[in-house]
């Protein structure tokens, strides 16, 4: 039986990530603060972008997790074809 392998990702990768994430959510954060409008339309613009990150991590870990799952679910579904070949082989 074949070991399954692990898709993993280079640590160059994960560090590009998150130096691009930090550098991106301090632009908007900066922006936000030095806009020439009142504190409550800053607070609001705050606000939204919080929002539209922390529902952009959600989205992205279930859409991991169901891309994962299918995954599992093909390879049980590989593993009872081969097994019902394997028994028709051999009669």
């Amino acid at each position: 039986m074949e070991q399954p392998t692990l898709n993993q990702d280079s640590t160059a990768w994960v560090v590009f990530t998150q130096i691009s994430f930090l550098i991106a959510m301090a632009a908007m954060v900066g922006g936000i603060y030095f806009l020439p409008v009142q504190s409550w339309m800053r607070g609001y613009l705050a606000m939204g972008l919080f929002f539209a990150v922390s529902s952009t991590i959600v989205m992205s870990k279930t859409l991991r997790d169901r891309h994962e799952s299918r995954k599992i679910v093909n390879k049980i579904q590989e593993v009872k074809t081969e097994r019902i070949l394997k028994d028709f082989e051999s009669r």
